[in-house]
């Protein structure tokens, strides 16, 4: 990981957050892409794939949980960390952040919840 002039400098492959690690920032994407995963019965799973512009982590403002993924950087990316001290001053200062936040988070949700219904149309209702 190399300091970059907008944030941290991430190469292919480094890991930004890994799953179950505590944390208690945000991240957002400067310049690049990064892919989300998620280990489940020891295989990772691709949840999404984020550009510039996109955020990630933001759970962590709001809760003391673990990390519920791994965010890996896809090439050079530059990826700057927001605490929550500093996520409350720029809410402060521009509060349709708050209102832009809130609709990504919501159209996560709403994907993540058509994921759900598919998987269960898939599977039969009965055990084999």
């Amino acid at each position: 990981m190399v300091k970059g002039s907008l944030g941290k400098v991430y190469r292919k492959g480094d890991t930004i957050i890994r799953q179950g690690e505590s944390g208690d920032c945000m991240y957002v994407i400067q310049l690049g892409q990064v892919e989300v995963v998620q280990e489940m019965d020891g295989e990772e799973i691709r949840l999404a794939e984020l550009h510039e512009g996109d955020f990630f982590g933001e759970m962590a403002i709001f809760e003391r949980e673990v990390r519920s993924a791994t965010v890996r950087s896809l090439g050079d990316s530059s990826v700057l960390t927001v605490d929550k001290k500093n996520f409350l001053r720029r809410i402060q200062e521009d509060p349709s952040l708050a209102f832009r936040l809130v609709q990504s988070m919501s159209g996560r949700i709403r994907k993540m919840s058509e994921t759900v219904t598919g998987l269960r149309l898939t599977k039969p209702p009965w055990p084999h």
